[in-house]
């Protein structure tokens, strides 16, 4: 069941101001306000969350909360999710329910940064490859899967925020814990193919990626994120352009019908809802590409010190990073031996390890995993513990990457809460 957890929830918003709710959710300040209404995201907005369109919005009062947000279950199509923000939708995934090798489709984390397409289906849908490239093409889905080679591929996607509710002092955005991260299997095409197939230009140095999602404003035309990646990166062979996830269709809040698959970078550039890429002979300077978005300072900085923008630079590849999926923390139990299980990933290099202790530190016990079915999935690592007596305890789990790179206890502060790779610590009670 999917709970929520906002810092001012929709009920209790409704609860509390249920003007303001209207106006912050559906664009609409009052039940004669319905143009505001329609022309806002809005309606959007309702229609995703309850799954369908809305035939008879227009006859919805004022104040007004469909049944089924009273269900558990607000996204469709997904199961036991965290809702951290309204709007735009992003959830994420309590770490005992993604203990799956490959993460179901209903339990991959869904972040938003603008108002998800209505239409996510793949009629119709087309794909523009211009900007500097010798021959500009517009393809189909079926263009896609008929012109180029359809690959699949297990490839694991962070939020680059993941961990940022645990920064103190807090930093600003979606407070991710754990759980903003999957590895679901994508099929499509490579990125490289397509790019190849359009002939990059040699003044191409950056790509620039549009979806169809809208702003949460509703202005006509402004994007609400649009990034991009080094042409070396977009030519890497495990990036894709999909159109399936797990062997069925995209989840419409996963990207439905068509996304990029940027695999060991923050998840931001691989852009949902895709319509566009362009290449550009400059680094890409759209929305969330520019100021501090999805960048850090270029030195350890102290707790709560202000940076300046020329000091921050753009994320890259993913730390190295482990989570442990079971148990799950707070079990309390009559055994003193148990299997512990969990997944860990990195950027673009690879897991060489993973240890766990339950002693604080004190001593490690190595965990087997076998070998990742392809390069940028995550590895699925277990081990055997025993407990000496009954009573607290903690498990801790760490990775160490192919460079001797190892998770920290803690990391160093930054001002956007990106890339906490600190170590998953849960709690158990014996006896």
């Amino acid at each position: 069941m999917l709970k929520k957890t906002t810092d001012i929830g929709l009920f209790e918003l409704y609860r509390k101001n249920p003007e303001t709710a209207d106006r912050l959710l559906f664009g609409r300040e009052t039940n004669s306000d319905r143009r505001g209404f329609l022309k806002g995201a809005g309606l959007a907005t309702m229609s995703a969350m309850v799954g369908a369109t809305i035939p008879f919005h227009r006859n919805m009062p004022e104040n007004f909360i469909p049944v089924a947000f009273a269900a558990e279950d607000v996204i469709t199509g997904k199961d036991g999710l965290t809702v951290l923000n309204d709007r735009p939708l992003n959830a994420e995934t309590p770490p005992h329910l993604l203990d799956d090798a490959i993460t179901p489709t209903a339990r991959h984390f869904v972040r938003n940064n603008g108002i998800p397409p209505e239409d996510t289906g793949a009629k119709g849908w087309q794909l523009t490859i211009d900007g500097l490239v010798d021959t500009p093409m517009t393809l189909s889905i079926d263009d896609l899967k008929e012109k180029f080679d359809v690959v699949t591929k297990a490839l694991v996607i962070e939020c680059g925020g993941n961990g940022r509710g645990f920064f103190n002092p807090p930093a600003r955005g979606n407070q991710w814990t754990y759980g903003a991260v999957g590895c679901s299997e994508w099929t499509g095409v490579r990125l490289a193919d397509v790019l190849k197939a359009a002939g990059v230009k040699k003044e191409a140095v950056y790509t620039a990626h549009v979806g169809a999602d809208a702003h949460l404003s509703g202005t006509e035309g402004k994007l609400p994120i649009s990034r991009g990646v080094p042409i070396d990166k977009a030519m890497d062979e495990h990036n894709l352009i999909a159109f399936a996830q797990n062997g069925a269709d995209i989840h419409p809040m996963n990207g439905a019908p068509l996304r990029l698959v940027i695999p060991g970078w923050p998840g931001s550039c691989s852009q949902k809802w895709l319509t566009r890429v362009w290449l550009r002979n400059k680094v890409h300077d759209g929305p969330k590409m520019t100021g501090t978005s999805y960048r850090v300072p270029n030195r350890p900085v102290a707790p709560g010190e202000k940076v300046a923008k020329e000091d921050f630079v753009i994320i890259h590849e993913m730390p190295i990073k482990s989570l442990i999926t079971h148990p799950a923390t707070g079990l309390k139990t009559p055994d003193k031996g148990m299997e512990v299980r969990g997944h860990a990933w990195v950027g673009d290099r690879k897991v060489e390890s993973v240890h766990i202790s339950v002693d604080f530190g004190a001593t490690w016990i190595e965990a087997k995993f076998d070998k990742p079915d392809n390069d940028y999935a995550w590895v699925n690592w277990r081990a055997e513990v025993n407990f000496p007596q009954n009573g607290y305890y903690e498990i801790w789990a760490r990775a160490t990457d192919s460079e001797g790179m190892s998770q920290p206890h803690a990391i160093s502060w930054n001002p956007k809460g990106y890339l906490n790779n600190s170590m998953h610590r849960v709690a158990v009670t014996v006896g």
